[in-house]
């Protein structure tokens, strides 16, 4: 990362092999796929793609000028986005960009919200007595130039599926219902739809015609808001003032996404306690370099009886809660499978995001301290009760 004007850029170049791209012209092609999201996000991409020249090395020691472009977060974001999702680096550059950008920039939040063509999305939103939104199938089906409903079935499955491959309820965000229409005599009757939740609309327009502007502009859309709820909780974090309160939170955080990530292990063949085990020791050695938990536990000087979460800090719990949701992910996402397939994804991820702390300057896992025991801050936590009481 560089500044360029005052504000921060990255090197196309060294992005791309940081992305794990061999070859320039393979990386243009994902450059230009990035371009054109923005463009169909109606974003200036002279903002955010800059050409620029770069000097390197040669191997007689002589140095020669070649092209390079000056990405801002935001078109780093865009690239991700558009990259070979099979490579690990591609899975950790989206979520240091997103998280590490709140998202996308706020201006451009904002400014996507307020244009009549993204908000066409939010004027056919609706909210059930709960107050809970929700999309109506065949209206969205309208909204995304679908002449016929029986054409857009056909995308709503596929939504579907990948909402199944990702672990999560298809009934908790496509239901089933009966709508009233007009019909020309001015009655009414019940036709077949679909209530969607705003997750479901996103896989929607995620498996739609993508050559269709508007299904260009929803992609953005969705994306945008999901990503803007998602931030809440980081907002929530944000908003606590003590290491105290941020380590409760993040081993809450922790204990949740263990029990979800031991789910996909067992999904993928991870059924017996002491796979379990070496399962975890794998994400341990990619995120530790090298070190097994009873390596750690021996760096840090913890007892037999002392839990490792427990000791850490926000930071090194942080890391822990990154490796875990993504490793998760990547499991469900590529329906691996195999006891050894899982343990090297877990190896990878946590490598990876190893990779990414070295890259951001942080420091490395093994070397933060050892913080009180999370028990004894949620003893001290808890309100004492009156005796007699």
């Amino acid at each position: 990362m560089q500044l360029l004007d005052g504000v921060e850029c990255w090197s196309a170049r060294d992005l791309q092999v940081l992305l794990g791209y061999t070859q320039w012209r393979n990386f243009s092609q994902v450059i230009e796929k990035a371009k054109a999201a923005a463009v169909n996000a109606e974003v200036d991409i002279d903002n955010h793609f800059a050409e620029v020249s770069k000097m390197v090395e040669l191997g007689s020691g002589s140095k020669r000028e070649i092209e390079d472009i000056a990405l801002t977060r935001y078109a780093c974001y865009l690239i991700a986005q558009n990259g070979d999702s099979i490579k690990p680096q591609i899975a950790v550059a989206q979520e240091y960009f997103a998280f590490r950008a709140d998202g996308t920039p706020t201006e451009f939040v904002n400014e996507i919200l307020q244009r009549p063509a993204s908000t066409v999305f939010e004027q056919i939103k609706h909210f059930d007595d709960d107050y809970s939104e929700f999309w109506s199938a065949r209206e969205l089906s309208r909204i995304l130039e679908y002449s016929q409903f029986r054409h857009f079935v056909p995308v709503i499955e596929r939504a579907k599926e990948a909402c199944r491959n990702s672990g999560i309820k298809i009934p908790d965000h496509f239901e089933d219902i009966l709508t009233m229409v007009k019909i020309g005599s001015g009655a009414e009757r019940e036709i077949e739809d679909v209530r969607l939740s705003r997750y479901a609309c996103y896989l929607i327009v995620q498996n739609a015609d993508s050559s269709k502007e508007i299904v260009a502009l929803g992609q953005t859309y969705f994306a945008v808001q999901t990503r803007l709820q998602e931030l809440q909780q980081t907002r929530d974090y944000e908003q606590l003032k003590t290491e105290e309160e941020k380590r409760l939170f993040l081993r809450e955080e922790m204990s949740l996404h263990n029990k979800q990530l031991a789910e996909a292990a067992r999904a993928a063949g991870v059924v017996e306690p002491i796979d379990y085990a070496i399962f975890q020791n794998h994400g341990y050695q990619g995120l530790y370099g090298g070190l097994l938990a009873k390596d750690i536990h021996a760096r840090k000087g913890l007892k037999k009886s002392q839990q490792i979460l427990d000791q850490m800090g926000s930071t090194e719990l942080a890391a822990n809660l990154f490796r875990a949701t993504q490793t998760e992910e990547k499991l469900r996402r590529e329906d691996v499978k195999g006891k050894n397939k899982a343990n090297q994804t877990h190896f990878e991820v946590g490598a990876k995001v190893r990779k990414t702390i070295e890259e951001i300057g942080g420091t490395m896992p093994e070397n933060l301290p050892v913080a009180d025991s999370i028990k004894k801050l949620k003893k001290e936590s808890t309100p004492k009760k009156l005796k007699g009481k």
